[in-house]
């Protein structure tokens, strides 16, 4: 009997080495992305990179402000388009599980969650850059399709997970269903939400691929969303395939920053599920 103790008492010291091993192998490419991205762009933030725009090719020195105003007011429009739509459709389907409607729907936000970055951008570009032109504004629709996906099944999931008790003592006082579902249930699934919110506006910010075919990019600072805009991820793309070394050295700028602001919003949203005990 011992022996058969000391043989799985090996066993399972083996195993959880091996566990161990795997996932410090995992996150090893991540240190080095990490670092090397920290090493290449600290150097090149200071008050100046972040207030002037791009200087003319060539020439030193210039900034990334105009891709910094640009990513913000591209993903301020996106958040406003998406998430009081991805909200209302998560509540629909948490209330709703057994209908036929929300099984399609439920389909559908899967098949569009799996759906790559490029696709969107292409449809996106259809649907309103060749009738409209290249504007900022078409580029916060298509990171606002990206967004919808994440903000519904966070929101489905965390009211999902709330007690049947909650609707049901507020119904039982009379309170009309419409104010149960607005000061009740969307209340107590606050915190779950706003870190589904969170993760998708931090899946969408360094994506590069739609704004291409929708805001284009612009060397100058712009707030004009009928415009072509400048964001983060397309000027790091744009310089980092640049024949100049000023211009590299703005690419990891901007790789730095936007790693900070991606690694940032993860955290907060890790920060958010740990303290709620949300699981997304």
């Amino acid at each position: 009997m011992d022996a058969r103790i000391g043989i799985r008492n090996s066993k399972n010291i083996l195993f959880k080495a091996v566990i161990v091993f795997f996932a410090f192998v995992v996150t090893i490419p991540l240190i080095i992305v990490l670092l090397y991205i920290i090493k290449q762009g600290v150097m090149q933030v200071n008050w100046h990179f972040l207030t002037h725009i791009p200087a003319p090719e060539g020439e030193k020195g210039g900034g990334i402000a105009n891709a910094l105003v640009g990513s913000f007011f591209i993903i301020i429009i996106a958040s406003v388009v998406a998430i009081p739509i991805g909200i209302l459709t998560g509540i629909y389907l948490s209330e709703n599980p057994g209908t036929k409607l929300s099984y399609y729907t439920g389909l559908c936000v899967d098949i569009l969650q799996g759906v790559p970055s490029i696709v969107v951008g292409i449809v996106v570009y259809f649907w309103l850059v060749k009738p409209l032109g290249f504007s900022g504004f078409s580029g916060s629709m298509a990171l606002a399709i990206m967004m919808l996906p994440i903000v519904i099944r966070s929101t489905e999931q965390t009211l999902l997970l709330l007690p049947p008790s909650l609707k049901e003592a507020a119904l039982s006082l009379g309170v009309p269903y419409y104010r149960v579902i607005l000061k009740v249930i969307v209340p107590c699934g606050f915190a779950g939400i706003l870190s589904g919110i969170i993760l998708s506006i931090a899946r969408i910010i360094g994506e590069t691929a739609p704004l291409l075919f929708t805001a284009l990019g612009n060397s100058f600072l712009s707030t004009n969303m009928a415009k072509p805009m400048e964001s983060l991820p397309h000027l790091i793309f744009t310089y980092a395939t640049s024949p100049y070394d000023d211009q590299h050295d703005l690419a990891w700028g901007a790789s730095f920053i936007l790693l900070m602001f991606v690694l940032t919003l993860n955290l907060f949203t890790k920060f958010i599920t740990k303290k709620w005990n949300i699981q997304l």
